[in-house]
């Protein structure tokens, strides 16, 4: 799961991102609203945790923006404005939670679970299930018809991606950003052979679930025999 962080408190920005990824999160960072603004608008993350009060544009901005254009990832407003007033108002700009400072990393980590457990995918623990596989994010590993095999780490974020957005086409622009992120200068060849190893760990675990090229655009995760 690939989380934006617009905070500009230096330290508890590298603080959050420290706790986030020693929990398996990739985590992109910024620290003003022109950033957070334009990290959001490439539709990549799971997760932003947007703070209000950020340089240059404000949280508010940055999420009324992109909300005006249709992007929905869930956004958790992290501020210290606590009052009541601050928090309606956040919520009807389009938020789906807000948590004031200071806070447990344990309450962040329960409030991304909760606004990433809306999707068409079921949740259980870190167990994700789709049709007849299931994929366990503590070991890596996917469980299918015939049986079970491990994923690298590339694997498993690609695989995850897929999940999260079953039966939509994904650009091969969008799955190099989730992956490999909007700072690195990954060949898009790269990209077609973890597709090739996923493709080929489906097949291992004879699954129904196949990964369908659309010509021109990306990939869809779908299931045998399904219409393009």
């Amino acid at each position: 799961m690939r989380i934006l962080l617009a905070e500009d408190d230096k330290h508890l920005n590298q603080s959050l991102t420290r706790h986030l990824i020693s929990k398996g999160y990739d985590v992109d960072t910024c620290l003003d609203g022109e950033d957070a603004l334009y990290y959001a608008k490439q539709n990549i993350h799971d997760v932003i945790l947007l703070d209000r009060m950020l340089p240059y544009i404000n949280g508010t901005q940055v999420l009324n923006s992109i909300r005006n254009e249709h992007i929905y990832i869930p956004v958790i407003i992290i501020t210290a404005l606590g009052s009541l007033q601050d928090k309606v108002a956040g919520l009807e700009l389009g938020a789906d939670d807000y948590l004031v400072k200071p806070f447990a990393f344990e309450e962040l980590l329960a409030r991304i679970h909760s606004v990433t457990r809306r999707s068409p995918i079921l949740h259980m623990s870190n167990l994700l299930q789709l049709k007849d596989i299931a994929y366990n994010e503590d070991n890596n590993v996917l469980t299918g018809p015939a049986g079970a095999c491990s994923l690298s780490s590339r694997e498993s974020t690609l695989l995850k991606i897929f999940l999260r957005n079953p039966e939509q086409i994904l650009s091969r622009s969008t799955l190099l950003l989730k992956v490999w992120g909007p700072e690195s200068d990954v060949e898009e060849g790269n990209l077609d052979n973890y597709i090739h190893f996923l493709r080929r760990r489906l097949k291992t675990v004879n699954s129904s679930l196949i990964i369908r090229t659309v010509r021109g655009i990306g990939y869809l995760l779908t299931a045998k025999g399904a219409s393009d």
